[in-house]
C-alpha cells in the first residue's frame, strides 16, 4: 500500500480515462484503446492496402523479370550465346566428384608420371635419332601435325608433349564415378577447346610449317595473313559474308534450275522446277529443307544440284523455300511452321494435282518437320502421302550428338533470353555453335592457313551457301529445343499437334532414311533409331561425308561409297553395329538408289502438269533477304 498522495491521484485519473472508453471485457481489456468503428474497418483496410500492394508486387515481378533477360541478352553477346552458369555447373559436378574420388586421383597420378617418362625417353631419343617414333600418334581425323617439318626437333617433342597432354585431359574429364553424363560431355569438350587454343600449331614460332613459309617468301605471308585477318575483322563488324561468298549468288550461279514460284504466304514460297522430260511419274515430289539455312543446298551448281538430277530422271519437284523471320516473328511456333509450311505445300499441290499421291522429302530440321506432319496426316487419315524421305533428320533426340551440349535447362533458358531481346536466334549465335563443334577444321586451320601462311582457301558453293544462314523466331525455336532436343516429345508420344497426341508409329507410308557417316549436326546412329519409332516399311542407308557433303553427293563425283538395306515385315531389329556388318556396300553415289526407290514406288509416266500463273521465277524473293 502507498503512501504517496501523488500516486493515488494519477492511478485515480488513469481509472477514470479508461472507464470512458466504454465497458470493459471480461477477458482483457485491449480493445477499449481502439473505437468499435475503427475496429470493423481495419479488415477492410487491409484487404484495400493489399490489393494496391498487388499492383505494385507485379510491376515489380516484370522489371525483375527484364532486368533478368536484359542482362543475360548482354552477357550472352560476350560468349556467344553459352551460358556461365551452364558451364560452372557443369565442371562444379566434376570437380566435386573428382575430389571424392582418390581411386581416379591415384590413376590420374600414375598416368602423369607414366607419360612424363614416355615423353623424356622420346625427348631423349629424338635429339639422338632424328626420326626417331613418336610416342603417341594423333587420332585419324587430326591432321595438324602430318607435315614431315613436324618430325624434326625440336618440334617434334612440342607436338609429342600436347598430345600426351591432350590425352591426359581426356583421361581426368572423363570416367568419374557419380558425374552426369551431359557435364561430363561439357567438360571433356570444353577442355578440349580450351586446349586446342594452345596447339604448337596456332603459333608462328612452334609450328615449323609456318616458320619454313616466312623463311621461303622473306616475311610476305605474315603480310598476307594480317591483311587477311583485318579484312575478316572488317565484314564479321558490318555483318557481312565471307570474302569470296558474294561470287555466288541465288538465281545467278546457284540455285539456277529453271521454275517458277506458285505460292507465297508470310513463311514460305513454294517453288515449282520445269521438267525437262516429255513424261515425268505419277507421283510428284516435295522437298522440305531446313528453315536454319537457304533452301538451295539441294540446288547448288548445276552439276551437283539434286533438284535438277531428280528433274532429269523424271520427277515433278516443288521446293519449299523459308523466309528469313525478322522481329515481327517472335510468336510463330512449330505448329505455324507445320500448318504454314508442309502442309500450305501439300494443299497447293492437290489443287494443281488432284488425286495424286505426293512422294515427300525432308532435309535436316525438314525432315524432322515433315515426319511431325506425316505423323498428324496418318492420325487424321490424310493418305495423300505416297513415300517419306528423310535425309539426316532426327525423330530421336536421345543421342543427337555434341549439340546436346548446349541443351540442358541453364543453357536454354540463357538462349532464350538471347532470343527474348530481337524476338529471334541471329545467324551469327548458331553459327558460333557449329563452328565450336568442328574448331580444329572451321577455326583454327582457318586461322592456320588465313593469318600464318597467308593463304586463302578458294570459296566454292557449299562454303558459300554455308556462311547464307537464317534466323529463327524466339518462339519456334525456344519451342524446338524444349519439346524435341531437350523433353524428346515427338519420340516419346508427347508431342501434341492440334490438341491431339501424335506418334510416328502411325505412318504406314514407306520410308527411305539417309544417315552420314561424319554427321556432327544429325549423328547416324541417331537418324538411325527411326528403326524403332516407325512401324512402316524403312529402307536405310548410310553415305559416306558430313551432314551436307554426305547430302550433295552427285553422281559425277565418282567417289565415296553407301551402304543400304531395307526392312521387311517380320524381320528383327539389327542395331547400329549388327547393321553396318549387315548391310549392302555399293561404290559412288547413293542418289541412284534413292531414285531408283523413288521409281519403284510411283505410277505409269504421264505427260507434265500445267501450271498456270505463276508469281516470279525461281529462285523467288525469300531467299534473297538477309
Amino acid at each position: 500500500m502507498t503512501n504517496n498522495p501523488n500516486a493515488a491521484q494519477t492511478h485515480a485519473r488513469e481509472e477514470q480515462a479508461i472507464s470512458s472508453l466504454g465497458p470493459s471485457s471480461p477477458a482483457h481489456s485491449f480493445p477499449h484503446l481502439a473505437s468499435k468503428a475503427f475496429v470493423d474497418a481495419w479488415p477492410s483496410a487491409f484487404l484495400a492496402a493489399e490489393r494496391a500492394t498487388d499492383g505494385a508486387s507485379y510491376g515489380y515481378a516484370a522489371l525483375g523479370d527484364v532486368v533478368d533477360r536484359s542482362l543475360h541478352a548482354s552477357v550472352a553477346h560476350l560468349t556467344g550465346g553459352l551460358s556461365p552458369a551452364a558451364m560452372a555447373g557443369a565442371y562444379w559436378d566434376w570437380a566435386v566428384h573428382l575430389a571424392s574420388s582418390p581411386g581416379k586421383q591415384m590413376q590420374l597420378a600414375e598416368k602423369a608420371a607414366r607419360k612424363s617418362w614416355r615423353f623424356a625417353s622420346y625427348a631423349w631419343r629424338c635429339a639422338l635419332q632424328p626420326n626417331a617414333a613418336p610416342c603417341i600418334e594423333p587420332l585419324p581425323q587430326d591432321k595438324r601435325f602430318s607435315g614431315e617439318a613436324w618430325r624434326r626437333w625440336p618440334y617434334a617433342p612440342l607436338y609429342q608433349s600436347f598430345l600426351l597432354n591432350q590425352q591426359w585431359w581426356h583421361n581426368a574429364t572423363t570416367g568419374i564415378g557419380g558425374v552426369t553424363k551431359q557435364h561430363e560431355n561439357v567438360v571433356e569438350f570444353a577442355s578440349r577447346q580450351a586446349l586446342d587454343m594452345f596447339s604448337p600449331s596456332n603459333f608462328l614460332l612452334t609450328n615449323p610449317e609456318a616458320l619454313q613459309r616466312t623463311f621461303e617468301t622473306g616475311g610476305v605471308n605474315l603480310l598476307y595473313g594480317l591483311q587477311n585477318f583485318l579484312e575478316d575483322m572488317e565484314r564479321r563488324a558490318g555483318g557481312k559474308r565471307p570474302v569470296g561468298a558474294e561470287a555466288f549468288v541465288p538465281g545467278k550461279n546457284v540455285a539456277i534450275t529453271p521454275g517458277k514460284v506458285i505460292y507465297r504466304n508470310r513463311l514460305i514460297e513454294l517453288i515449282h522446277y520445269a521438267p525437262t522430260t516429255e513424261t515425268v511419274r505419277l507421283e510428284p515430289v516435295l522437298i522440305t529443307p531446313a528453315w536454319i539455312m537457304k533452301y538451295y543446298i539441294l540446288d547448288l551448281s548445276p552439276h551437283n544440284s539434286l533438284v535438277r538430277y531428280l528433274i532429269g530422271q523424271g520427277f515433278t519437284v516443288f521446293m519449299i523455300s523459308w523466309r528469313n523471320p525478322g522481329a515481327e516473328d517472335r510468336d510463330l511456333d512449330m505448329e505455324a511452321y507445320r500448318r504454314l509450311g508442309v502442309m500450305a505445300a501439300l494443299d497447293v499441290i492437290s489443287q494443281l494435282m488432284p488425286n495424286r499421291k505426293v512422294h515427300a522429302a525432308g532435309y535436316c530440321l525438314g525432315g524432322t518437320l515433315l515426319a511431325i506432319a506425316a505423323a498428324a496426316m496418318a492420325r487424321d487419315n490424310d493418305e495423300r502421302l505416297k513415300s517419306l524421305t528423310l535425309l539426316a533428320a532426327q525423330t530421336d533426340f536421345t543421342e543427337a550428338g555434341e549439340l546436346t551440349l548446349f541443351v540442358n535447362e541453364s543453357q536454354l533458358d540463357f538462349l532464350e533470353d538471347l532470343m527474348w531481346e530481337h524476338g529471334y536466334l541471329d545467324s551469327k549465335e548458331m553459327a558460333g555453335a557449329f563452328q565450336l563443334l568442328r574448331s580444329t577444321d572451321l577455326v583454327w586451320s582457318y586461322a592456320l592457313n588465313s593469318y600464318l601462311m597467308g593463304e586463302r582457301k578458294p570459296m566454292t558453293d557449299m562454303m558459300a551457301w554455308n556462311a547464307d544462314a537464317t534466323r529463327m523466331p524466339y518462339n519456334m525455336h525456344a519451342e524446338y529445343l524444349r519439346r524435341l532436343f531437350l523433353n524428346n516429345d515427338l519420340a516419346e508420344g508427347r508431342l501434341r499437334v492440334n490438341s491431339g497426341a501424335i506418334a510416328l508409329s502411325d505412318i504406314r507410308a514407306p520410308i527411305f532414311a539417309v544417315g552420314t557417316e561424319r554427321d556432327h549436326v544429325a549423328p547416324w546412329r541417331s537418324v538411325y533409331k527411326i528403326h524403332l519409332l516407325a512401324d512402316s516399311q524403312i529402307t536405310f542407308l548410310l553415305t559416306s561425308g558430313g551432314h551436307n557433303a554426305g547430302i550433295v553427293s552427285e553422281p559425277e563425283k565418282k567417289r565415296g561409297d553407301y551402304r543400304f538395306t531395307s526392312r521387311v515385315d517380320g524381320e528383327h531389329y539389327a542395331d547400329p553395329e549388327d547393321w553396318v556388318k549387315i548391310a549392302t556396300v555399293k561404290e559412288g553415289s547413293w542418289w541412284p538408289e534413292w531414285v531408283a526407290w523413288l521409281t519403284a514406288r510411283s505410277g505409269a509416266p504421264v505427260a507434265p502438269p500445267v501450271i498456270g500463273e505463276a508469281l516470279c521465277d525461281a529462285p523467288g524473293t525469300y531467299v534473297l533477304q538477309s
